[in-house]
């Protein structure tokens, strides 16, 4: 097991490949790890014991060929499992078809033995679904491990697998990479294929991905997953150079802009400001440049825009849903069914108004990239915090199912529940939306631990297209300041 733990994706794949040892060996191993420890951290909430045995008893290719590999129980659709995307509504729900994700997974050569835990439709950035429970943080079981990729960045970060997928539609890979010491890459819209079941997710905002403990196997599973289908709605743009070869190469020397300033949160963490000083430091001693800037745009406007969306999509995954199962109310969360209604009660207004709106957030960001080349900020504004404390109590649920019931989402609206979820719910994350409505890559690098032995990740905003050269950053840094050995050992 102590071999296990201390070898990331590349490599196991490169054991298997050498006949040092077996498919089924590693994936024993796996099973043993998880068996050991999801009991205390609930991240895998769905076992596929039958497809990963019929996987290694047949002839396995692929660039990580053997490697055991958990999907998360939201988009990554196995054929003849549910897809519950955490809620009881869709608790028996049997995908037909494999998703493109997941096929590129299986055609990579990894062994899928389960799926991970997220919040219910990967709503909030903290993973406590009412129908899997929650999932807890390796590195303290008392604080979350973010959201909505909770349940693959706590299985990554306490050995189970080295690598897992995900998916990032305002943060989801970010924050659960920095609340638990992994490497997160949300990549440049259009890199990563959707479907066949659904195209873009939130017009763009949504793409798939992957949480990992290593840099490299970050680039190579990349490799392995990107590039269009027969499907897609336009050409996507590949590299030139693949990203194994990109990180073999030292980076150009940059320069760099940080901040921890935001609107939404006016005073973040001692800490979260240490994360980012500390990576400063770090990156003046490799020779980038590095300066303080303002924030290059108004994330205030932006955390409103991004919810008008968000709440709209909600409100069609509801009704999607209700027409699939015909899922009673009961089967929703109340919070679930709060934003849903304030989507639909809005109406189509402010959803174009906003997707309008994500023109000005681009330029913003772009007029920073003309003179920088990437934006560096905290991922978090603060540790990560206690679960359950985000709760919404139990006298305001019972009202939000009665408002639901009642289609009064203007009344809900007026009693300032957007500011509410703005300064409360995007608080702790204001940094991590920008990417997502721009559409441009950004990264969590795992370079900071609190006192209390907590990781805290820094993010890093790049240029459309761009993924490379973070990649590349993200090597240089994990040379100079290594994470790989700090793992949350659990059974201790």
């Amino acid at each position: 097991m102590g071999e296990y733990l201390s070898a990331d994706a590349t490599t196991l794949a490169g054991l298997v490949a050498a006949g040092e040892v077996t498919a089924a060996e590693i994936l024993d191993l796996a099973r043993a790890r998880a068996d050991a420890v999801n009991p205390s951290l609930n991240a895998i909430v769905i076992k596929m014991d039958a497809e990963a045995d019929a996987r290694v008893r047949g002839d396995l290719t692929g660039p990580f060929a053997g490697v055991p590999f958990l999907i998360k129980d939201l988009a990554q659709d196995y054929r003849g499992y549910p897809t519950t995307r955490g809620s009881r509504a869709l608790a028996t729900h049997i995908a037909r078809e494999h998703s493109f994700g997941v096929q590129r997974f299986l055609d990579a050569g990894l062994v899928i033995f389960g799926k991970t835990n997220t919040p219910e439709f990967g709503a909030k950035g903290i993973t406590e679904p009412t129908f899997w429970g929650p999932t807890r943080n390796p590195w303290d079981v008392e604080v979350t491990p973010g959201g909505s990729s909770g349940g693959s960045a706590a299985a990554v970060a306490a050995g189970i697998v080295p690598a897992a997928g995900a998916s990032d539609g305002g943060g989801s890979i970010r924050i659960p990479a920095a609340c638990t010491g992994l490497f997160g890459l949300k990549s440049s819209r259009g890199l990563m294929p959707f479907g066949p079941q659904t195209g873009e997710p939130l017009f763009g905002m949504g793409v798939e991905g992957v949480v990992t403990r290593t840099v490299r196997d970050a680039a190579a599973l990349y490799d392995a997953l990107i590039g269009p289908t027969p499907s897609s709605t336009y050409p996507t743009p590949l590299h030139t150079e693949s990203y194994t070869a990109r990180i073999a190469t030292p980076p150009r020397l940059l320069r760099i802009g940080y901040t921890t300033t935001s609107a939404i949160n006016a005073n973040p963490h001692p800490e979260a400001v240490a994360a980012v000083e500390h990576a400063a430091s770090v990156l003046t001693d490799l020779g980038h440049q590095v300066e303080e800037v303002a924030p290059p745009h108004d994330d205030a406007a932006l955390a409103r825009d991004f919810l008008d969306i968000w709440f709209a999509k909600c409100a069609a995954q509801v009704d999607e849903v209700r027409r699939l199962t015909g899922a009673p109310d009961s089967h929703f969360e109340a919070d679930t069914l709060t934003l849903a209604e304030l989507g639909r009660a809005a109406g189509v207004v402010p959803l174009f108004t906003a997707l309008d709106r994500i023109n000005d957030h681009v330029l913003a960001l772009d007029r920073f990239h003309q003179t920088h080349d990437l934006l560096l900020t905290p991922t978090l504004a603060v540790p990560p915090p206690r679960v359950g404390s985000m709760t919404t109590p139990p006298i305001l649920q019972r009202a939000a199912r009665l408002a639901s019931r009642a289609r009064s989402g203007r009344a809900i609206s007026r009693l300032g529940i957007i500011d509410k979820l703005i300064y409360e719910s995007l608080g702790w994350v204001p940094y991590t939306q920008l990417a997502n409505l721009t559409g441009r890559p950004a990264m969590s690098v795992p370079l900071h631990w609190t006192d209390a032995g907590l990781p805290l990740g820094v993010q890093f905003v790049g240029r459309l297209g761009a993924d490379g050269d973070l990649l590349a950053l993200a090597a240089g840094l994990e040379a100079a300041a290594p994470w790989f050995h700090r793992y949350a050992d659990i059974s201790l």
